[in-house]
């Protein structure tokens, strides 16, 4: 099993997703003679699991069943244990979109954090790619060395334990993109343009408060990077449902006809609307958003070495 390439069976040692519902499911490390509780039961891993391919609908001991899916970026962004605040898909997206990522990119990254975007990064990257991840604080760091090996892509990923504000990121003039995910990036602005390649290398800076924006874009502009912008991203979800409204009942259409001298033997009048309305109901599909959104979760600032 790896996060960046498919595996048709389940197989010892792999890590799944339990999947119950759209809004519930959770990973699980497949592993020999053990079992996971579910709602619906217990899942044995030897019998029910291994040998099995990913997808299939797994049978628990109470009679519910769940379905075993085979882990990507995404899931795992939905599902992993958090040991930080993390990106979501939503902000992922726009990311490796406008830091223009593609196979063979080599990536420099501050701070792991729980890895969210970090497995985005190395799925985009690869298989030929990069990522240099930084990570201040020493157990985050051996944790996400330790996950990373467990899904398969640690020959895809350096991790660094290091302060990248003093530091920087270890590498010089290689990096097709930086991302800084860290409470001061202008102080490490000065790094990243040290580990981005000569010309023409994007960055991008992720901050909740406008003040840090503010600064690190001074930063940026002393460095002589170019193309400075700062965006929003906002979800905005919709739900769909069927809707039953009545017909209003305009009246008989014979009374309206006679009190109009309305005469049948008219050719003008033949298919009238109201010589045909009957009174009933109508269904028909509507989206409304929801009555409550995830709104602020952070400003994004990218620009280009110039």
């Amino acid at each position: 099993m790896s996060f960046v390439e498919y595996g048709d069976t389940i197989k010892d040692g792999d890590t799944a997703i339990v999947f119950l519902g759209h809004e519930s499911m959770f990973p699980v490390k497949v592993q020999q003679g053990t079992v996971t509780q579910t709602k619906y039961g217990v899942i044995r891993h030897s019998t029910d699991l291994i040998g099995k391919k990913y997808g299939s609908k797994v049978t628990c001991s109470k009679g519910g069943w769940v379905f075993i899916l085979h882990p990507t970026p995404e899931l795992w962004t939905m599902n992993l244990p958090h040991r930080t605040q993390i990106l979501y898909s939503t902000d992922i997206s726009i990311i490796t979109m406008m830091l223009e990522l593609k196979p063979g990119s080599i990536v420099c990254e501050s701070g792991t954090g729980s890895g969210s975007l970090s497995h985005a990064l190395i799925r985009t990257v690869a298989p030929t790619g990069h990522l240099y991840t930084v990570e201040f604080h020493q157990q985050r760091a051996e944790k996400a060395r330790e996950e990373f090996r467990e899904h398969g892509v640690e020959h895809l990923v350096t991790v660094t334990n290091q302060d990248v504000c003093k530091n920087g990121f270890g590498v010089s003039n290689i990096a097709d993109a930086v991302f800084l995910d860290i409470p001061s990036p202008w102080e490490a602005i000065g790094h990243a343009k040290s580990a981005l390649k000569p010309e023409g290398g994007r960055i991008c800076s992720f901050s909740p408060c406008i003040e840090q924006v503010q600064r690190t874009c001074l930063a940026m502009e002393e460095h002589g990077f170019t193309e400075i912008n700062t965006l929003e991203i906002l979800l905005r979800v919709y739900n769909v449902r069927t809707i039953s409204l009545q017909i209003p009942d305009l009246g008989k259409a014979a009374e309206d006809n006679s009190s109009a001298g309305f005469d049948s033997s008219n050719p003008s009048n033949q298919g009238s609307p109201s010589a045909n309305l009957q009174q009933g109901t109508v269904q028909f599909k509507s989206s409304v958003p929801l009555r409550e959104m995830v709104g602020h979760t952070g400003y994004l600032t990218f620009a280009t070495k110039s």
